[in-house]
């Protein structure tokens, strides 16, 4: 089994990313642990705090895993682009908060927001 190409840029990871991410309820996982780690690290920023460091990494990382593994059925693109995906998370959950999420899932090739359908041949 032949490794495939490595994405050499953001502009092409992106498009990539959003089809990892196909299945609505995995962008939910990834959006509620994007959100809650955030929190997290704010507080352990304040706090000086390593138990709140390390519960961020898990409240970000642990719901995003599941769903690729549980849901959508993929290996997540952190163990290939970790900072790439990071920043994705981040930009993924803005265009949700601002209503530009479905657009950018249709430019991507996921028609309406929703999973491309599978046809049995």
């Amino acid at each position: 089994m032949t490794k495939p190409a490595r994405i050499a840029t953001y502009r092409e990871f992106w498009p990539f990313y959003l089809r990892q991410h196909a299945n609505p309820e995995t962008r939910i996982w990834h959006i509620v642990g994007t959100g809650t780690a955030s929190v997290l690290l704010i507080a352990a920023l304040i706090a000086f705090s390593y138990e709140l460091l390390f519960g961020a990494v898990i409240a970000g990382y642990g719901p995003a895993w599941l769903a690729h593994f549980l849901i959508e059925k993929n290996r997540p693109a952190t163990f290939r682009y970790p900072f790439w995906s990071l920043m994705s998370d981040y930009r993924m959950a803005g265009a949700w908060l601002t209503g530009e999420l479905a657009p950018e899932l249709q430019k991507a090739g996921i028609a309406n927001g929703e999973p491309p359908e599978i046809t049995p041949r």
